[in-house]
């Protein structure tokens, strides 16, 4: 069964004043709200806040995340919860629009609220939603996503099940990545179940490795284990990847992490791929931004993580490609580009340049609108093309009035090379940089073409290339 979500986004600016100051200084808060429900004002819907909080000269925070409560009519109130960072502080902003039906335009605009930290107050202030500028770009960021509603789940959790039918032949991943903001190391958790082909047991194994900023990774395999279906996700004696949590131990590491997802799925594959299993293979997001705390051992060395920025991925297919790209990219802001560039195994698509999926999420939306606009283009035309080497590859590709330009770079010191076994036991490589350095630049057709943005990433970006 589908459903509709909501998204929208929202700005706010006001003034806030902060209890170890004698003056108050301009806030601004830019949102985006989303919600597996669709918003009627006659209900109660809950929301998942994700966005940018400023303080003029106090905080920045462009990984803020809360909850929104929309109740004007059954409570009389739309209530924000917002974490946010304030120089190494955690601070919670907390406050409702208190609606009148007397004045129903100032109340639904004007945000008191007030500020804690571990549950001291320490701030308050007054937010305004800008009715002459901010009116317009509001109504036209509304969207109503269809959303899975086969369990009621969080979005996230309900892709964490395993896929795997007991049909030989299948491979099936569950894979995180992230970076550390205090010290810059990647971390890259591997969970995966094989059926051989032959038909013998099903197994688990996988990795754990760091990326260290400046110095070579190091890493530790777990398994292979005889595979024992799990409903919430991957599980062994000693490693676990379930919603919300991570756990493991494998050689000198260990790690306990929980994760926190900030956005909606993103299926990198056209959707229907995940759902049926006709392609080689499929790759989503539960989850296209997460937060990570917790920690990961290794050795004498420790990383202490709290809120680092990263995602967990899923593949279910049936087995690697003949040759592969993958990028994962925090671009700030909540925004976040995915690619997967391959040239499948099998007869015939073997001899095609390699399909690339790629995935932009900016401000809220997703470009391309459709996953397979990228690979396939229009009838074969307007593909996007990959080039597809070390330590260098890109991407590039066109689509309705944007293109974009992607080069990533993946240092041979700051990667990891390990092997694969396919069900059918032949051998494939991956050479992982969990600190790779990307530039991307997207263009916007007006007569001529014209700069919208550019993302420079250092050694904060998640890259792959494979091969046999």
């Amino acid at each position: 069964m589908t459903s509709r979500g909501t998204e929208f986004q929202e700005a706010m600016l006001g003034r806030v004043h902060l209890s170890d100051e004698d003056r108050e200084r301009p806030m601004r808060l830019d949102l985006v709200a989303r919600s597996d429900a669709l918003m009627l004002p006659h209900r109660t819907t809950q929301a998942r806040l994700t966005g940018r909080v400023r303080i003029a000269g106090r905080a920045d925070d462009a990984e803020a995340a809360g909850e929104l409560e929309i109740s004007p009519l059954a409570r009389r109130r739309i209530r924000y919860r917002i974490t946010f960072a304030m120089e190494g502080r955690h601070l919670v902003l907390d406050g409702w629009k208190s609606i009148s039906p007397a004045r129903p335009l100032s109340s639904m605009t004007l945000l008191p609220y007030t500020l804690y930290e571990d549950g001291e107050r320490v701030g308050e202030g007054t937010l305004r939603f800008p009715l002459a500028t901010g009116l317009l770009p509001f109504l036209a960021s509304f969207r109503f996503p269809r959303s899975a509603q086969s369990a009621p789940a969080p979005a996230a959790d309900r892709h964490l099940a395993s896929r795997w039918d007991g049909n030989p032949g299948r491979t099936e991943v569950w894979y995180t990545t992230l970076t550390d903001p205090v010290t810059g190391s990647g971390v890259w958790l591997h969970h995966e179940v094989v059926a051989p082909t032959d038909g013998s047991g099903a197994y688990a194994h996988g990795w754990v490795a760091v990326f260290p900023k400046d110095g070579p990774a190091e890493h530790a395999r777990f398994g292979p284990v005889p595979w024992t279906d799990d409903q919430q996700g991957f599980a062994t004696e000693e490693i676990s990847a379930r919603p919300g949590r991570l756990t493991g131990c494998a050689g000198p590491f260990t790690w306990s992490l929980t994760e926190t997802p900030l956005s909606a799925p993103v299926h990198t594959f056209p959707r229907w791929s995940w759902r049926r299993p006709w392609l080689p293979a499929s790759h989503m997001l539960p989850a296209a931004r997460c937060h990570y705390s917790g920690t990961v051992r290794y050795g004498a060395d420790e990383l202490r993580l709290d809120r680092a920025v990263g995602a967990s991925g899923r593949i279910y297919g049936h087995g690697n490609a003949r040759r592969w790209a993958w990028l994962h990219a925090e671009l700030g802001g909540g925004d976040v580009l995915e690619i997967v560039a391959a040239v499948s195994m099998r007869r015939g698509l073997d001899r095609l340049p390699p399909l690339v999926f790629l995935r932009l999420l900016q401000n809220g939306r997703t470009w391309p609108r459709r996953a397979e606009r990228a690979a396939v283009g229009w009838a074969g035309l307007g593909r996007f093309r990959a080039d597809i080497g070390l330590p260098e590859w890109r991407v590039a590709g066109r689509a309705g009035r944007r293109r974009i330009r992607v080069t990533v770079t993946q240092p041979p010191q700051r990667t990891l090379a390990l092997d694969y076994t396919d069900p059918d036991g032949s051998p494939a490589v991956c050479r992982n940089t969990e600190t790779a350095d990307t530039v991307v630049s997207l263009e916007r057709w007006w007569g001529t073409w014209r700069p919208e943005a550019t993302w420079r990433l250092s050694g904060t970006a998640h890259a792959e290339v494979g091969d046999r």
